[in-house]
């Protein structure tokens, strides 16, 4: 290489760490290397305090170290059905087993380690706690992808995104984002208390609302039999039959009413009966 004209004086890069960090963001960078070396030094102190003789202080401090990383994580999980508190003091739970189990002589990261263990207990509070009807862990996990992957998605598309393009971006199939999909809605059921939406002032719940067995639909055939065969009866029949069985009253109290005798009116009641019987009953053919 020939040398610079001019009385130029290039400096030399030689790879060090002094000429990867000239320039102002260089230094930047140099100080924010050197932040994070520190406070690697200060979680193994803190960490080895810990093994050392269990000082609850140590285990304190990096509780409060560690609780961003925890709430981040929490927040990749959060549903608009989940309260974010409850997700919180469960990533802070597997936060804090992270810590009690972490080995500071191993040559890791400890936020490497922890954010598999917060994950894992957000999961299993998904798949233990939350769900109202049981599905396959495997399914639930696909469910969170999928609601996770239509927020972002929907996010940054300014509308809600197509079967197709959640597929992109999760890697599933069609049919298992589908499935997703549909078995989201058996994460939370609804209480029949609740109130109905759209309810005016008169509050109508759920459970108000949905429709019950109606016995009388039972008797509207025979109500509409009947009264076809009513038609094969006399008028005075009719009338009888109507008093004595409609309106339950006595055969003395018919009879007074119609000017008639009791035994009369018990032969009427007879012979309309009988009529009527001999009409339903089937026809025996030789």
């Amino acid at each position: 290489m020939e040398a610079a004209d001019a009385g130029e004086n290039p400096v030399e890069d030689d790879g060090s760490a002094a000429s990867q960090f000239e320039g102002p963001s260089g230094r930047r960078g140099a100080r924010m290397l050197a932040a994070h070396d520190r406070r690697e030094r200060e979680n193994r102190a803190l960490f080895a305090r810990l093994a050392e003789d269990g000082d609850p202080r140590a285990r304190d401090a990096l509780i409060q170290r560690f609780l961003p990383l925890a709430r981040s994580l929490a927040l990749r999980y959060r549903r608009s059905q989940e309260p974010l508190d409850d997700l919180l003091q469960v990533a802070s739970l597997g936060l804090i087993k992270a810590i009690d189990g972490f080995d500071a002589e191993r040559e890791i990261a400890f936020a490497s380690y922890a954010a598999p263990t917060i994950l894992g207990e957000i999961k299993r509070y998904f798949r233990d706690r939350t769900w109202a009807v049981r599905v396959p862990s495997q399914l639930q996990e696909l469910v969170l992808r999928v609601e996770r992957t239509a927020r972002d998605l929907a996010d940054e598309l300014r509308r809600q995104p197509t079967v197709g393009e959640i597929v992109a971006v999760v890697g599933a199939s069609e049919e298992a984002v589908l499935e997703a999909l549909q078995a989201g809605g058996a994460y939370r059921a609804v209480s029949l208390d609740e109130p109905r939406a759209g309810a005016d002032e008169n509050v109508v719940t759920l459970g108000e609302s949905i429709g019950v067995n109606d016995h009388g639909f039972a008797r509207v055939d025979g109500r509409e039999t009947f009264a076809a065969l009513l038609g094969i009866v006399t008028a005075r029949e009719r009338e009888v039959l109507r008093m004595r069985f409609e309106h339950d009253m006595a055969q003395a109290e018919i009879g007074a009413a119609i000017g008639i005798s009791q035994m009369h009116v018990s032969r009427i009641i007879r012979r309309a009966i009988a009529r009527l019987h001999q009409a339903t009953s089937p026809v025996h053919c030789d």
